[in-house]
């Protein structure tokens, strides 16, 4: 199991366990995981993967969701590939028959280099001989949850445009890694790339919004921001990064966010180039609306970490970031 300590990795260590797998962490430093073996080791070393996490023993199994943190082109490359071919060689020397894979459902139309690292991986992937399942899943929960505190403390919710210029299928952590893990032994899971959303309807963040202030019992209140205002963040910050390997990468981070304010999280027709709700396949029970309602209640709200500034962009409502998050 690669990507044990985030929070999708930790929901699928559960989820696998609840199935009755034996479960052994690749992880970078010594961390506990409740019912798992963990061994420690470096994927980014080409070395590690077969000496501190197989050791010489044979494993049906690998699954990966491990990414890279932030998304900007070294860690992206390092990451999200070639980490990843540094655990598949391991793993077919290690006679696994299965890789299972967590990518995103942003990759059908890659502009960025993140998205291209995945995708380099998903085709070695393909292409490696053993079996694989490669999950494409829409928003996050976690990625949704940005504006809940902004908007009970009476500030506006922020969208970008009318908050209708995109939509998605919002997923559980809990929800995704049942998928994840049933890929093992589902069939009709195998070989594929399976692009996967939560239950019920697709949805904007303008619905986003106006359910939240409806759980708060306020009028909705909304702040738009124009998509130019990231244009001229990325322009800016792009002539800077002619000078400044740091400010590229903060060009590179904005361009994200300008991505996720603009592009839905959902199944692109290839004939027609948009994006189909209806084709996007929905799994599990639980919906955002009723994780938002559990954290109005009292609920403790997701971490956001490096979401602050992606998870916000996620749910297609925050500012364009001053500092992106590094």
């Amino acid at each position: 199991m690669l990507g044990a300590t985030g929070t999708i990795g930790r929901a699928t260590v559960l989820a696998l366990l609840a199935r009755g797998h034996e479960v052994v962490c690749f992880v970078r430093k010594p961390v506990v995981v409740d019912g798992a073996e963990v061994r420690v080791g470096d994927v980014t070393d080409p070395a590690s993967p077969a000496r501190d996490a197989f050791r010489g023993e044979r494993f049906d199994a690998v699954v990966s969701c491990m990414a890279s943190r932030t998304g900007a082109p070294k860690d992206a490359w390092a990451i999200d590939c070639q980490a990843h071919l540094n655990v598949l060689e391991a793993a077919k020397a290690a006679g696994v028959g299965h890789f299972v894979l967590l990518s995103a459902i942003c990759v059908q139309k890659p502009l960025l280099a993140f998205q291209h690292a995945k995708l380099a991986f998903e085709t070695a992937l393909a292409g490696s001989g053993l079996r694989w399942s490669i999950v494409r899943p829409t928003a996050f929960f976690k990625s949704l949850s940005g504006q809940i505190e902004r908007v009970r403390g009476g500030r506006p919710f922020l969208l970008f445009g009318d908050g209708t210029l995109t939509a998605c299928k919002p997923i559980s952590d809990e929800d995704l890694a049942d998928y994840i893990a049933g890929c093992l032994d589902d069939k009709s899971r195998w070989n594929r790339v399976l692009p996967i959303g939560g239950p019920g309807p697709a949805i904007t963040p303008r619905q986003q919004g106006e359910h939240l202030f409806a759980l708060l019992g306020r009028p909705p209140k909304f702040q738009s921001v124009p998509v130019r205002m990231l244009d001229v963040i990325i322009g800016v910050l792009a002539t800077l990064g002619r000078l400044s390997p740091a400010l590229a990468e903060k060009a590179e981070l904005a361009r994200i966010g300008r991505y996720y304010a603009t592009e839905s999280m959902l199944v692109l027709d290839p004939v027609t180039g948009r994006y189909d709700a209806a084709t996007t396949l929905s799994t599990g029970t639980r919906t955002l609306f009723a994780f938002y309602a559990d954290v109005v209640a009292g609920a403790k709200a997701p971490d956001l970490g490096d979401h602050a500034v992606f998870g916000a962009a996620d749910g297609r409502a925050a500012p364009p970031p001053r500092q992106p998050a590094t």
